[in-house]
């Protein structure tokens, strides 16, 4: 299996867990889309809510903690251009492989306990989640319209439901 992610601690403590689910989620998040895991990787930043709180503030003018930052490196046109060019079964590991990155995912994982508790889940289920909603939201996906929520969800879900990672 080739690595598709960097994983950032930021001021809270490594679970070794926490690691394998990432790449685990993002490996089938790759798969999911047919993109090249030798083309593109991705960074996720595991925070507490003092850092996202101050990302959120910096990059997005918004005071307030959040679950969840995307940054992507590509606008949806760019990488659906990219993407249609490539083939996962090109894939020639014997060439030395420059990656590029797709963007970076960052999480509270104390949000993600507090959430998953009020919503009555399992942490591994909506750390699941928040990975896969920030990977769909690098690849260009959006949920302000409706129709585009619809479809993001769906491909969520549809993530979710293969790794059989459930509510």
């Amino acid at each position: 299996m080739n690595l598709v992610t960097q994983i950032v601690w930021k001021d809270i403590e490594v679970v070794e867990s926490y690691e394998e689910l990432v790449e685990k989620v993002i490996q089938e998040c790759f798969e999911v889309e047919k993109i090249d895991p030798t083309s593109f990787y991705i960074c996720v930043t595991l925070t507490n809510p003092e850092n996202i709180k101050q990302m959120n503030q910096q990059y997005r003018n918004i005071n307030q903690e959040t679950d969840v930052l995307s940054f992507p490196m590509f606008e949806k046109w760019e990488l659906d251009h990219l993407f249609q060019n490539q083939s996962i079964q090109e894939i020639k590991l014997e060439e030395p492989i420059l990656q590029d990155i797709l963007g970076d995912i960052v999480i509270s994982i104390p949000r993600v306990q507090k959430q998953a508790e009020e919503y009555g889940h399992s942490f591994q289920r909506e750390f699941a989640y928040m990975l896969v909603h920030g990977f769909y939201h690098l690849r260009g996906y959006d949920h302000i319209q409706e129709e585009e929520k619809k479809q993001m969800r769906q491909k969520e879900e549809f993530v979710l439901d293969k790794l059989k990672i459930t509510r």
